[in-house]
């Protein structure tokens, strides 16, 4: 067996780690993607999740013509019932705007009740 020198050892024990890092690097901009282009596809009366500054992100939907359900330090829960809401929040500077419902259920409506059947 011919001896391996250091940089090719190096190279053969990060390579998995790289693919791998490289993988999920891949989904989750995809899923990004996908997202992104869900909040705009939101019609009216939609949650929409805007991330960034609590500061920023309220002035953003004010000037939107939006109502704020829920806004924490940098999560704010919104809606608007005219068409185009999702476009003007990024238009009066909102770092990121992602459909509430498809990013992770956070819509800031009160839970619904469980009843639990016996």
């Amino acid at each position: 067996m011919p001896a391996l020198s250091t940089s090719t050892t190096i190279r053969e024990r990060f390579h998995l780690p790289l693919r791998i890092a490289g993988a999920v690097t891949l989904v989750v901009c995809g899923w990004l993607t996908l997202v992104i282009g869900l909040a705009f596809a939101a019609g009216p009366e939609k949650s929409i999740a805007i991330i960034g500054p609590q500061a920023q992100s309220i002035a953003a939907v004010v000037k939107a013509k939006g109502h704020i359900l829920v806004a924490y330090d940098y999560v704010t829960i919104a809606r608007s019932e005219e068409a185009g809401f999702v476009g003007r929040l990024y238009a009066e500077g909102a770092m990121l705007v992602l459909d509430a419902d498809q990013a992770g259920g956070c819509t800031g409506l009160p839970p619904k009740p469980v009843v639990a059947k016996l």
